[in-house]
């Protein structure tokens, strides 16, 4: 004979099992289902951005290639370009793989929403700049068009990407891609950094701990099979030939100040500089408050007083006292005042 209470325990317990399973949206078969779903969706938005990534530089893709950057095996790529073409987001012709209007409209919302992140992540928090590619990746998959509509205008409408990439407008227009590699430029040519492509990330690490970054101009000293070195505001940096390839330069024609800049660290006391720039690594809040103390190309700044330790300096900027520690001042780029004759 059956035990009544044990039938009714194992009955509850069954009806316990099949709640968690199957509740709706808290049920774990529909987390599963949400998961995958998600999981589904962010590799269809990644392959549209590799596709677009290779229309924008002119270098068409293929099948490995997809595969390559999403990590793949080759069946894999393929069923996910068969959804692709189902979808008609793609269509695959002499060429290879071409995104379709709908495609390139969906890879372009992907892309401005990452670059907006990325601005984000380097102006407004301290993130490392290794970084903030990462974490643009994951945010990019859960901000809708209006979330990325409101952080654009939070962030003052920004044109570029904290890397030199353009940032796309709401309607997806682009200018071309310029510029050439830094490998491409002869000793003794000047250039402003336009781009630094911010993968693979070891090599991105590298960049940044040199300090480039767009904006900052440099000069090529020496070019050999085996490295690159080169003047940049006001360090000498020798780079591998795979690691300045990722930076891509404008040639300037116009004629540079040749004159040495040097870090406001390296005034000694009592004597006088003048701003000239202030290093392009130097972003968000940091930038904005040198800014704001009136650092700025021009200003004629004074090294006053230094702690006992020699850290931080007062230095006299526009008649006050302001102490800056050493690796903020590393990031003012001076002029020596020249000395007049008495």
């Amino acid at each position: 004979m059956v035990d009544p209470l044990l039938s009714l325990i194992v009955g509850a317990l069954v009806l316990a099992l099949v709640i968690v399973l199957f509740w709706p949206v808290r049920g774990l078969a529909w987390r599963w289902a949400r998961g995958r779903q998600a999981a589904d969706r962010v590799r269809v938005e990644d392959a549209l951005k590799h596709l677009w990534d290779g229309e924008y530089r002119r270098q068409p893709s293929s099948l490995s290639s997809l595969a390559g950057t999403l990590g793949l095996s080759g069946r894999a790529a393929a069923e996910l370009v068969e959804r692709l073409e189902r979808l008609e987001l793609v269509a695959l012709d002499a060429e290879g793989l071409r995104l379709t209007d709908a495609g390139r409209r969906e890879a372009l919302r992907v892309v401005r929403i990452h670059r907006l992140w990325e601005r984000y992540l380097a102006d407004e928090t301290g993130l490392d700049a290794a970084r903030w590619h990462a974490e643009a990746e994951r945010l990019e998959h859960r901000t809708s068009a209006e979330q990325a509509d409101r952080m654009e205008a939070v962030l003052g409408y920004p044109r570029f990407d904290p890397h030199g990439d353009p940032i796309p407008m709401g309607d997806g227009e682009l200018p071309p891609a310029q510029g050439v590699p830094l490998t491409a430029l002869r000793p003794g040519e000047v250039a402003e950094i336009i781009h630094v492509e911010d993968e693979p990330e070891a090599v991105f690490a590298q960049i940044a701990a040199a300090g480039l970054a767009p904006g900052g101009r440099v000069r090529l000293l020496e070019s050999t099979p085996g490295r690159l070195r080169i003047a940049a505001d006001v360090d000498e940096i020798v780079l591998a030939p795979v690691v300045a390839a990722n930076l891509t330069v404008q040639r300037l024609e116009q004629e540079v100040d040749r004159r040495p800049a040097m870090p406001l660290s390296a005034l000694a006391p009592g004597e006088s500089a003048e701003v000239v720039g202030i290093a392009p690594a130097c972003r968000g809040v940091q930038r904005r408050r040198l800014f704001d103390l009136g650092v700025v190309p021009g200003t004629v700044v004074a090294n006053e007083l230094a702690a006992p330790g020699g850290d931080p300096t007062a230095y006299r900027i526009r008649g006050a006292l302001i102490a800056l520690r050493r690796e903020q001042a590393d990031l003012i780029h001076v002029h020596r005042a020249e000395r007049r004759a008495s």
